[in-house]
């Protein structure tokens, strides 16, 4: 027999390894992250040179965006069937293809389908194995972790939109777009750090209940021979349930369709829906409402740098106040408060006049965003729990990525109706106050009935006659069940045949 801690899965280090972990993580979550904001810098001279409206050009970015949510569960199965290495790996070498084939476009057409479908795909194999696996190796500095991680995004913003500036202004849009596929090759090399973590002992671990699984399906096929052959039932049918049974065994080990009853995961999924209605836009369009009230190009593009610079600063220290001792028992409320406090900037933007007035609500939607960014795994993991973690996000992903794919061009067609960007920032704005809402107040009825819960669970533990009457009713409905039931019934009547026998003799 193998040794008794063979098949038992190694804890998270927490350190070591991790920390190299992190930084490939932060690397490819920068680029899933702040790439299709920065190719705002673009769509300016892109929707004068096709002849396009703001809408138009907006689907460039959500369709990216949403194909990087919605190929989630895509990306959990091939994680869950291949480890994060050779995933984010394929998915940088996507990000590249993908970029070097939109210079060559000739329609907007085209873009779509080269940078928004291929790079998108790209980044969602980028961004959701590098989430997973920070789980993987931390447990305990999780938060910040997941904060230090989630810093890539607004360091890849703050570099690369003054360097998509620079890049146009000397080479134009399709050699800026070559330039950058090469850059978005990096990826491969932040997949390479990503060693897997107790690999030997899940592979012994996954052969054992593989072999366990065959020895009960043989067990049970004998079982069902022995049994039907009296009667002679047909087989075919019998086959053709456990076939189906076998599919739908296999889909549920990539993704936990029962996280649909879990209450938490359910409020969760219905607020991120509704905030990322309003999420995306009001980045997608800050540099070219900057150009549109008169400021030249690279003050527009500083405002998504002053952006990335403070969001830079508040996803770490973010993670480092929810993983105090005071914050982390109620992270939702906290997560809850970030949502509101972004929508409230949206709804103050309007009344920013100038450029001096940009710059103050790029500082306040750049710590907003920060926090919500940093909080936005941590808090799922929270409440599902790591082991659940991974099937979580795919189906999050799924979901969210239907409101990601019209927020922008909802906002697009807001400005191009009443040709004012006010009406986009009311927009978004509003959505996010309302999510945040829904969220604190259903978290907070969550949090009651969980300790209610607790406190009835306590209870049965403490009285110990509850607790037998609770086994014997169990242990009389199992003996019911047993006793009816129709399939057992030739062995019931073989049985009772035998004990005549005895008893003759």
């Amino acid at each position: 027999p193998p040794p008794a801690n063979v098949g038992r899965a190694p804890g998270p280090p927490d350190g070591g390894w991790g920390w190299v972990v992190v930084f490939g993580a932060f690397v490819s979550i920068g680029f899933a992250y702040a790439f299709p904001k920065g190719l705002a810098i673009f769509f300016k001279e892109i929707q004068d040179f096709f002849g396009t409206s703001y809408s138009e050009i907006a689907w460039v970015s959500s369709i990216m965006l949403a194909t990087t949510y919605g190929a989630g569960p895509i990306s959990s199965i091939l994680v869950n069937r291949y480890g994060s290495r050779p995933v984010v790996m394929f998915g940088g070498l996507l990000c590249g293809i993908g970029m070097v084939s939109a210079a060559f476009c000739t329609s907007i057409l085209q873009l779509y389908i080269c940078m928004g479908f291929v790079t998108g795909f790209g980044l969602a194999l980028n961004l959701q194995p590098s989430v997973i696996i920070i789980g993987k190796y931390f447990l305990k500095r999780r938060p910040i972790a997941n904060g230090l991680a989630m810093a890539g995004s607004p360091v890849m913003l703050c570099t690369l939109a003054p360097l998509n500036q620079f890049l146009f202004d000397n080479f134009g849009w399709r050699g800026s777009f070559l330039i950058l596929g090469a850059i978005l090759l990096n990826c491969c090399v932040a997949g390479a750090l990503f060693r897997p973590i107790g690999a030997a002992t899940a592979s012994v671990k996954t052969q054992a209940t593989e072999e366990g699984k065959d020895a009960l399906k043989e067990e049970v096929t004998k079982d069902a021979v022995e049994m039907n052959s009296p009667t002679n039932i047909p087989m075919e049918t019998k086959r053709e349930e456990e076939g189906g049974k076998d599919c739908c065994e296999k889909i549920n080990q990539y993704l936990d369709f029962s996280l649909f009853k879990h209450r938490g995961f359910l409020i969760y999924l219905i607020g991120n829906v509704l905030m990322f209605l309003g999420f995306f836009a009001p980045i997608v369009f800050l540099a070219p409402y900057a150009k549109h009230i008169g400021i030249d190009e690279y003050s527009a593009a500083f405002l998504l740098s002053i952006l990335a610079i403070v969001d830079m600063i508040a996803r770490p220290t973010t993670g480092i106040i929810a993983n105090s001792k005071w914050v982390r028992p109620r992270i939702q409320y906290f997560f809850s408060f970030s949502i509101a406090f972004n929508g409230t900037c949206h709804l103050l933007c309007p009344l920013a006049s100038g450029y001096t007035g940009l710059v103050i609500y790029s500082t306040f939607f750049g710590l907003a965003f920060g926090m919500v960014c940093a909080m936005l795994f941590e808090t799922l993991m929270d409440l599902v729990g790591a082991a659940r973690f991974t099937s979580a996000v795919g189906l999050v992903t799924i979901a969210e990525c239907c409101t990601i794919l019209l927020g922008p061009p909802i906002g697009g067609t807001l400005i191009d109706t009443f040709g004012d960007y006010k009406y986009m920032f009311i927009k978004c704005g509003a959505v996010m106050v309302l999510a945040g809402t829904f969220l604190f107040i259903m978290n907070y009825y969550n949090y009651r009935v969980l300790a209610k819960e607790e406190k009835e669970r306590k209870a049965k533990e403490e009285d110990p006659k509850s607790v037998r009457t609770e086994n014997e009713d169990r242990n009389n409905w199992n003996k019911e069940t047993v006793g009816d039931g129709p399939e057992l019934e030739p062995l019931r009547e073989e049985r009772e045949g035998l004990k005549k026998e005895v008893n003759g003799t």
